[in-house]
């Protein structure tokens, strides 16, 4: 499924990261978290990355 998921941001490829569960967008410098399985996909949802 992580295929068919793009940045809402930017439209670029997600990675997964398992330990905390969350989607990164290495462009947007965003993580949207996942929660029971589902991906949030909002922006105003997502962290920030350093």
């Amino acid at each position: 499924m992580l295929e068919a998921l793009v940045c809402p941001v930017t439209n670029a490829v997600l990675t997964y990261d398992a330990d905390r569960q969350e989607l990164i967008s290495k462009a947007a410098h965003l993580a949207f978290p996942i929660r029971d399985g589902i991906p949030v996909m909002l922006v105003s949802e997502a962290r920030e990355l350093d």
